[in-house]
């Protein structure tokens, strides 16, 4: 489990990058916490740096977008999913459930 912030400290539409290996983004996002690897499968690129709206964030280098909830991308050029991370929050620290597998669907 790793501490990330404070929930007031992750506004509702924002995102926040954790430097671990490899790094996770979490997103607040309509109400709901949602955390994924944050680096875009088709490209380097940190998606706690691109657009969200809604359930999904747009990669700010070439426009792929994915699936919070699922990893899945929704939109080419990504054709691999990144993987979703549990989010908790207790005592008002969100914190993160890093998935353990390596290969994502």
């Amino acid at each position: 489990m790793i501490p990330v912030c404070r929930l007031e400290d992750l506004p509702e539409g924002e995102a926040i990058r954790i430097d671990t290996q490899p790094p996770i983004a979490v997103f607040h996002s309509e109400g709901e916490l949602y955390a994924i690897d944050d680096t875009c499968t088709h490209q380097d690129a940190s998606l706690a740096e691109g657009w969200l709206e809604g359930c999904q964030v747009e990669c700010p280098l070439h426009a792929a977008s994915f699936d919070l909830r699922t990893g899945r991308p929704t939109c080419l050029p990504a054709r691999r999913a990144v993987r979703v991370h549990r989010v908790t929050v207790d005592d008002g620290i969100i914190h993160v459930h890093p998935t353990a597998e390596e290969h994502v669907a």
